[in-house]
């Protein structure tokens, strides 16, 4: 689990226990910590945010640090803990990040946020999820007992960061995949879980950020994510450093680095958030 500030309330996706759960322990159980927007600077917007790490672990430095700015910015945050594998596989990770947004937009009235803006992002093997939850997003179920599934899970806008998009070739990240699906997943899932291959006229807004020196995730995943959103002309934004490596976070004390985060905002600007 990852460790919060006390006086950050924490949210468990599915109180009676996760589809597809393999016990009740915390790695069992997805959560969301909720970080509320600075009410002087309240926008009514919010985000979900998905560390990274491999689809094995959750990233500290992805987590909290970013829920923090978010919320500095007047933007409601809600730091995610999906499942993992190896013990979990796909379809629990994307379930855990569809959920969290239908809990985020089935409370937005609570929580004083409009509905219709709504973001996820996320680092890595986060920002996979973070895309997948983008192009995969299914619409609310009007008949669903539980109140939280007759809401959308489809966000407003999307932010992949150094993001694993590439499911297999030179450019995938191999960790990444054989936590998420397995040592040998079909052709088929592996194409379900390439998230260029469903991008449509309908994708949201996307800032994609990068390095074009990343050991670990090659570059070409972005770019060949970039190439399907031009192709089915969604707007987007793409930010490349020619030397970042991997897993920079908020590029602190990095003075190149850490101005991504006043592009980013000026993006969010730009959108209404």
């Amino acid at each position: 689990m990852l460790e919060f500030p006390a006086g950050h309330e924490r949210i468990v996706l599915w109180p009676d226990g996760a589809p597809g759960a393999l016990g009740n322990g915390p790695e069992d159980r997805p959560a969301i910590t909720l970080y509320p927007a600075d009410p002087a600077r309240r926008t009514g917007s919010a985000f979900v945010v998905l560390p990274g790490g491999g689809y094995g672990g959750h990233a500290p430095h992805e987590g909290h640090p970013f829920a923090e700015w978010l919320s500095g910015l007047g933007i409601f945050a809600a730091v995610l803990e999906y499942r993992l594998g190896p013990k979990y596989h796909h379809p629990c990770m994307l379930n855990d990040a569809s959920r969290a947004i239908r809990i985020v937009r089935s409370r937005a009235h609570e929580w004083q946020i409009d509905e219709n803006r709504i973001g996820i992002m996320g680092f890595s093997a986060g920002g996979h999820l973070t895309a997948c939850a983008t192009v995969l997003a299914t619409p609310g179920d009007s008949s669903a007992v539980d109140p939280v599934e007759r809401v959308s899970s489809a966000p407003n806008l999307s932010i992949p960061v150094y993001a694993v998009l590439e499911m297999e070739g030179p450019y995938s990240h191999e960790g990444s995949r054989a936590n998420l699906l397995g040592e040998t997943p079909s052709d088929e899932l592996i194409d379900l879980l390439t998230p260029r291959l469903h991008v449509t006229s309908s994708t949201p807004p996307t800032l994609l950020v990068t390095a074009v020196d990343d050991p670990a995730v090659p570059i070409e995943n972005s770019l060949h994510y970039a190439l399907a959103l031009s192709a089915a002309k969604v707007p987007y934004q793409f930010i490349a450093y020619q030397n970042g490596g991997h897993g920079f976070g908020v590029g602190a004390g990095n003075p190149v680095l850490s101005r991504w985060l006043d592009d980013a905002e000026l993006w969010l600007r730009g959108y209404g958030f």
